[in-house]
């Protein structure tokens, strides 16, 4: 069932993959990342070459997107947050999940850049509700399609996209793939409320970060 309500283009005409329902915080708390406005999209493919088949995925944008998950980046300096670390680079302890990125880093064409002028990438944080039309739609250990169901626990994906946090391997999960926390301790950014289908194509969840 998709969410209630009604929407010129069906919301697929937004700039902007996440769709602020209920905010927690809108946070601008410390500086982007050089690469959050140049890493490519996806940043990152598994072992076996599955490319991730993202929705909502713009390829031809650089930078961390609307939707893709904010991570802290101490590799950059203090106070920095960006998007994930390439797989095939070491990555720097305490590059956790801080929240869900509200604007692409780069802007978009003809529109206002304020994040390249202010180096300001602002993230939802501090719980709420939102949908997001971003997010993996296959295992990428395999290339299986993921089927979603209310109640899923989300979580990061080696390319900062929202997948399911019961795919708890490094071919999939960001925190597994670079052992963040140790363990295999993998952090929930949401719960999945409203599951994608034929006139919706978002992922409505309740965060939890």
């Amino acid at each position: 069932m998709a969410l209630l309500g009604q929407a010129s283009g069906g919301f697929s005409e937004s700039s902007s993959a996440l769709r602020i329902l209920h905010v927690g915080v809108r946070n601008t708390l410390g500086q982007l990342t050089a690469d959050a406005f140049t890493q490519r999209n996806p940043v990152d493919f598994d072992a076996t070459g599955y490319v991730t088949s993202a929705s909502g995925l713009l390829t031809n944008v650089l930078g961390v997107l609307s939707g893709s998950v904010a991570f802290a980046r101490p590799d950059e300096g203090a106070n920095y947050h960006g998007g994930p670390s390439d797989h095939t680079v070491a990555q720097a302890t305490g590059e956790r999940v801080l929240g869900v990125f509200i604007n692409n880093a780069s802007g978009n064409a003809f529109e206002n850049t304020p994040g390249v002028a202010s180096n300001r990438g602002p993230y939802v944080s501090a719980n709420g509700s939102y949908g997001n039309s971003l997010y993996e739609t296959q295992n990428l250990a395999n290339g299986n399609a993921l089927a979603w169901t209310v109640g899923q626990t989300l979580a990061a994906s080696v390319n900062g996209f929202l997948t399911q946090a019961a795919l708890a391997d490094a071919d999939n999960l960001h925190d597994i793939a670079h052992n963040v926390g140790g363990a295999n301790e993998v952090t929930v950014i949401g719960i999945l409320k409203i599951t994608p289908d034929s006139s919706s194509d978002e992922l409505v969840y309740d965060q939890r970060v």
